[in-house]
């Protein structure tokens, strides 16, 4: 995700000083190359030594630094990295960034700097709320800065609300997404994830083991690019990526309903949704109870939802399936990209270790429509989507695979 970009970190003296080190390490674990620079008040909360051994780069401390100035390196770090860092950031160099005040070695390159900068704030409660900081926060704004808001909770001071620094999961995405080009601004697109459950009494219902991970990536790479993202989710249980318009449903029917109302204003649509086949005919109004050996459910089919949107696709509307097999993977999926018009398919054999439901990772197979086969490695369900995102990007351009 950040492979070969460079990430100017910018700390700033606060006790969150010391989960600065730790976001050094996820950033350098992502394929980053990070610059750190401290400020004084930094600098007593964890030693530079810390993060140049984290960073396995020297750490900025000192403007007046004879060695370092004579390169004029406050200005060679500003126009070094793809984006500034700060986290944690101050109330005190808020402040200064907003009167544009260069007193030190961040606070200069800050001041120099051209590429984007992404602030994460961490203080005390009244600190964040005061009417001073919250005008700061406007104007940093109106300068083009990004801010990554606090996370609520128990503060080091003992009091409670918002002024913990964001959850690094959080900042890494943040900065994930500053980075990413914009291919997909403009665009709405759709994506169904997840089982659907079918109940034939109030505690029990029909459904599959999809965790819904293929979909919820699918959903994060489109909004990292851009995206108007509609999530149509069946029961899961993992958080809506955020700037994702996540919709919840339980049955096929309850899906079928949601996916229709939105097809017809959007350019793509991306059905990753494990749906199931039948549900029970009748659904019984109470818990049915134990009192014979066997039990006999009647099952109907669910309605069709691939292939109701492929009979109404417009020209200019992309729409891709998800075929889940255990034999004869290239023979079925063809079939149903075929019989359900669609522009591509993404098959995977559920019987591949590290394929299919529950996992991390998938190993699929592409098919176009013009009988072109792409197997792809066994990688993340990110990077899969990525893939998948590319072809659509293609397609909504114009462009023949």
């Amino acid at each position: 995700m950040l492979r070969g970009k460079s990430i100017l970190l910018g700390v700033s003296g606060g006790i969150a000083v010391y989960k600065a080190a730790e976001l050094v390490r996820l950033l350098v674990k992502k394929g980053a190359s990070v610059h750190v620079v401290m400020t004084a008040n930094a600098q007593q909360f964890v030693t530079p030594l810390t993060f140049q051994v984290l960073s396995n780069n020297t750490v900025g401390i000192d403007l007046f630094s004879v060695e370092s100035e004579s390169r004029i390196s406050h200005i060679q770090k500003a126009r070094l990295p793809d984006l500034v860092l700060l986290a944690p950031a101050t109330a005190n160099l808020m402040a200064k960034m907003a009167a544009g005040i260069a007193d030190d070695y961040l606070t200069t390159i800050l001041l120099a700097t051209t590429a984007p900068v992404l602030i994460c704030p961490a203080m005390n409660v009244k600190m964040w709320e005061h009417p001073a900081t919250q005008r700061n926060l406007r104007i940093l704004g109106e300068l083009g800065h990004q801010v990554q808001p606090p996370a609520v909770g128990s503060l080091a001071c003992q009091e409670e609300g918002a002024g913990r620094l964001a959850e690094l999961g959080d900042i890494l995405e943040r900065a994930v997404r500053i980075l990413t080009p914009p291919t997909l601004g403009g665009r709405r697109v759709l994506v169904s994830a997840g089982p659907t459950w079918e109940s034939f009494d109030p505690v029990r219902f029909l459904s599959n083991p999809s965790s819904g991970k293929m979909g919820y990536a699918l959903a994060k790479i489109a909004a990292r690019r851009c995206a108007q993202v509609y999530l149509v989710s069946g029961p899961c249980f993992l958080e809506a990526p955020a700037g994702v318009e996540q919709i919840c449903v339980t049955s096929a029917l309850d899906m079928r309903d949601a996916i229709l109302r939105l097809s017809p204003q959007l350019d793509a649509i991306v059905m990753a949704a494990a749906v199931s086949d039948y549900r029970p005919s009748q659904k019984l109004p109470q818990k049915l109870k134990k009192v014979a050996k066997e039990l006999t459910v009647l099952l109907e089919p669910n309605p069709d939802i691939l292939a109701a949107l492929g009979e109404v696709k417009p020209a200019t509307q992309v729409l891709v399936g998800f075929a889940a097999e255990t034999e004869d993977l290239l023979k079925n999926a063809k079939d149903k990209l075929v019989r359900k018009n669609l522009d591509f398919i993404v098959a995977n054999d559920l019987s591949r270790k590290g394929a299919g439901f529950c996992c991390d990772t998938n190993e699929v197979t592409i098919i176009e429509r013009n009988g072109a086969v792409i197997d792809l490695a066994p990688m993340t369900k990110e990077d899969v989507a990525s893939e998948i995102w590319d072809r659509v990007e293609r397609l909504l351009a114009g462009v023949k695979n």
